[in-house]
C-alpha cells in the first residue's frame, strides 16, 4: 500500500519523490507541470506486484530487510542505506543537479542515483519503467554502449549509466562491486565518466544547498524544521519563471474515497501574500524577488488584457490560464482512487481575493529597501488598475476561497482581500508620495471597512462569520488580524477566534468549515488551518497554548520532516497533494512567530 512518507529532490526545474524502499515514484519531464514519466506513485492500484509495477525507477537490493533514509544535512540529497538478511550494505545517494556553472545556474532535468556498496557483496536489480502520455503510451526502447532511450511521441528520455547496461535492460540482479552512477532525464549524451561527473555533481550540488541555507534567518527554536520547509519551499520554485507551485502532484486525494481530487501544480494568487510573508521572515530576498517578478508580470497582463474582466485564481507556470481539466483514465489513482485529473478547472472561477493577493504581494516591492527590481510608477498604476476592480466586486458573491464549485455567496475573506488591496495602495502612494492616490485609496478603504465590518460581523453569534449576513464560520477568518482588518484585542476578533477553535477543531487539527459543499462534508483537516489557529492564539495572547498545538502539529510530518495538503484528524495520516507548500510556510510561519528570539536563547 502506498503512503506519503516521501522525500523530495529536485533542483527548481523538475523534482522527484521517493519513497521508503528508495523507489522514485514520480517525476514530471521536463518541467513540473509536465508528463509524468515517473508516476508508480497515481497507478497504484493496491494489488499491484513490483513485476507489473509502472512508472517507476526502482533500484531494489535483493533480499533487503531494511532501509534507513535520511537527507545530507541542509541539503536537498537524499541517502538510502539499504541492507539485506546477510548483512551486505548498500547506499544510494538520490538528487538533482543545482549549481552555478560559468556564472549561471546549472539545473538540468536530470535525475542522479549514486550507488555504492558499503559492506560486503549486495545484489540489486534496477527497475526503470518510464511512460508517456499519461501512462498511455508505452515507450520504444533502444540501447547503445552505455544508455538506454525510450522515446515516445514527441520526446525521447536517456539514462546513462556505467552499470551493465544488458543487466539494467533486462532487469537482471547483478552484484555491486563498485561505486556505479546512473543519470536519467533528457535524451543528451553524457560526455564524461559517468561515476566521476556524479561525483563531481553531487559535491557541487551539496555545496551549493548548504550555502543557500547558510544565508537564511532562521528562528532559535525549531531551527531543522524551518530549514527543511525552506528548502522543500525552495524546491517548489520553478526558478525560471518565479512561480511556486503549490504541490509537485496531482490527484492525491484530500480524503479517502471523496473524489476531492486536484492538479496542484500550478501558481495560486491566493498563495502569494502567505509565500512572501514567509519568504520574507527567512531572508530569502532573491526567490521572493523572482517571484515578485512573477506576480507583477500578471499584473502587467492584466493592464494588456482588458477584455479579461476577472483575474484567475490561478495560473500555469508560465502565467498561462489555458488549464482545462481532463481525466487521465490509463493511470489508476493512488491507491487505486482516481479519477487522476489534469489541469484545473478552477482557473475559471470568480475569486475576488485574487486582486488583494496581487497587490499585497506586491507591497513587497515598494517597501522592503533590500530589493533591487523596486517597484515604480508604472507598476502602481497596474496595482490601481487592481483596486479599481476590488472596489467594484468586493461585495459581490464569488466562488470563496475554497473554490466551491456550485454555490456562490458574499464571502468574507474575499472582500477582506479587496479591502487590503485599497488600504495597501494607500500605504504604498504615501511611500512614492502621492498624497492625491494616498487619499483616494484610504477613503476607499475605509467606506469597504464600514461595509464588511457591518455585513460579516453576526451580533447574534458574537463573531464575524464566513459570509455576508450569513452564520457559518471558517477558518479563513482566523487570518482578520494578521491582514490589519481588525486589531488583535478587538474582543469580536478574540470571539471568532475562541468560536472557529469550538466548531472546527478535531483534535490538535482543524477543518476548513463544517458545512456541506459540492462533495459532502469534510473528512479530513487541512494543514494550514492547524497553524492560522496557532498563529490566532498567539496573536490573543495564548502563546503557551499556541506552542504546544504546533508542537502536536509538527509531529504529524513524516519521517523526511514534509507536510501533504490534508491530514486524518483521529491518525494523522497525511492526504491530500505532496509536499503541500502552503503547509510548510505554515509551519515557517509559526515557527519565527512562537521562537525564542536569538538574544532570549543566549
Amino acid at each position: 500500500m502506498g503512503s506519503l512518507d516521501l522525500a523530495v529532490i529536485g533542483n527548481c526545474m523538475i523534482a522527484a519523490l521517493v519513497d521508503r524502499r528508495a523507489q522514485i515514484v514520480w517525476s514530471c519531464f521536463p518541467r513540473f507541470d509536465g508528463d509524468p514519466v515517473l508516476s508508480a506513485l497515481l497507478d497504484s492500484p493496491e494489488d499491484r506486484s513490483d513485476d507489473d509495477q509502472r512508472g517507476v525507477f526502482a533500484i531494489d537490493q535483493i533480499g533487503m530487510v531494511s532501509c534507513e533514509q535520511s537527507y545530507l544535512q541542509n541539503t536537498a540529497v537524499l541517502v538510502s542505506r539499504m541492507t539485506d538478511a546477510y548483512g551486505n550494505i548498500l547506499e544510494i545517494t538520490d538528487f538533482v543537479p543545482r549549481f552555478k556553472y560559468f556564472d549561471r545556474t546549472f539545473r538540468p532535468p536530470q535525475l542522479v542515483r549514486r550507488v555504492n556498496p558499503i559492506k560486503g557483496r549486495p545484489r540489486i536489480r534496477v527497475r526503470l519503467r518510464p511512460h508517456f502520455e499519461w501512462g498511455s503510451f508505452q515507450p520504444n526502447l533502444t540501447r547503445g554502449s552505455n544508455h538506454l532511450r525510450f522515446v515516445g511521441p514527441g520526446r525521447s528520455l536517456r539514462m546513462t549509466t556505467d552499470a551493465p547496461v544488458s543487466y539494467v535492460h533486462e532487469e537482471r540482479p547483478f552484484v555491486v562491486e563498485r561505486p556505479m552512477s546512473l543519470f536519467f532525464g533528457e535524451d543528451e549524451p553524457l560526455r564524461s565518466d559517468a561515476d566521476a561527473t556524479a561525483r563531481e555533481f553531487l559535491d557541487k550540488t551539496i555545496d551549493f544547498w548548504r550555502d543557500w541555507v547558510r544565508s537564511l534567518s532562521i528562528p532559535f527554536d525549531w531551527q531543522e524544521a524551518v530549514i527543511r520547509a525552506a528548502i522543500t519551499l525552495k524546491l517548489c520554485n520553478f526558478e525560471e519563471t518565479g512561480a511556486i507551485v503549490a504541490a509537485l502532484t496531482t490527484s492525491v486525494p484530500e480524503a479517502p474515497h471523496t473524489q476531492r481530487n486536484w492538479d496542484y501544480r500550478y501558481c495560486w494568487l491566493r498563495d502569494a501574500y502567505f509565500v512572501i510573508q514567509a519568504l520574507n521572515r527567512l531572508g530569502t530576498t532573491k526567490t521572493m524577488e523572482e517571484y515578485l517578478t512573477y506576480i507583477t508580470n500578471i499584473a502587467d497582463d492584466d493592464e494588456m488584457q482588458p477584455e479579461q474582466k476577472d483575474m484567475p485564481p490561478l495560473f500555469s507556470i508560465t502565467r498561462s490560464t489555458a488549464l482545462e481539466e481532463r481525466e487521465a483514465t490509463a493511470l489508476a489513482g493512488y491507491r487505486g482512487m482516481g479519477p487522476v485529473r489534469v489541469g484545473n478547472a478552477a482557473y475559471t472561477q470568480i475569486q475576488n481575493d485574487a486582486y488583494g493577493s496581487i497587490v499585497l504581494a506586491s507591497t513587497h516591492a515598494f517597501l522592503d529597501k533590500r530589493l533591487i527590481r523596486t517597484g515604480n510608477r508604472a507598476l502602481f498604476k497596474h496595482l490601481e488598475q487592481l483596486g479599481r476592480r476590488a472596489i467594484e466586486v468586493f461585495d459581490q458573491p464569488d466562488a470563496g476561497p475554497w473554490e466551491l464549485r456550485t454555490k456562490a455567496a458574499v464571502h468574507t475573506f474575499p472582500s477582506v482581500m479587496c479591502w487590503a488591496a485599497c488600504d495597501r495602495l494607500a500605504k504604498i502612494a504615501l511611500a512614492m508620495e502621492r498624497a492625491d492616490r494616498a487619499a483616494f485609496w484610504r477613503e476607499q478603504a475605509d467606506r469597504m471597512h464600514t461595509i464588511i465590518d457591518e455585513r460579516a460581523f453576526n451580533p447574534r453569534k458574537g463573531t464575524f462569520v464566513s459570509s455576508f449576513d450569513g452564520d457559518d464560520l471558517d477558518a479563513t477568518l482566523l487570518l482578520l488580524a494578521e491582514l490589519n482588518f481588525v486589531a488583535p484585542d478587538d474582543p469580536r476578533f478574540i470571539a471568532t477566534v475562541e468560536a472557529v477553535g469550538k466548531v472546527l477543531r478535531r483534535g490538535n487539527l482543524l477543518l476548513r468549515y463544517d458545512i456541506e459543499d459540492d462533495f459532502g462534508l469534510m473528512h479530513n483537516a487541512f494543514m494550514i488551518c492547524g497553524f492560522w489557529y496557532v498563529d490566532a492564539l498567539n496573536t490573543i495572547g495564548r502563546k503557551q497554548e499556541a506552542c504546544e498545538l504546533f508542537e502536536h502539529i509538527l509531529a504529524l510530518r513524516n519521517s523526511f520532516g514534509l507536510f501533504s495538503e490534508d491530514a486524518d484528524f483521529t491518525t494523522g495520516e497525511l492526504w491530500g497533494n505532496f509536499p503541500q507548500t502552503y503547509s510548510m510556510v505554515g509551519l515557517i510561519n509559526s515557527a519565527v512567530r512562537l521562537s525564542r528570539s536569538w538574544e532570549e536563547a543566549f
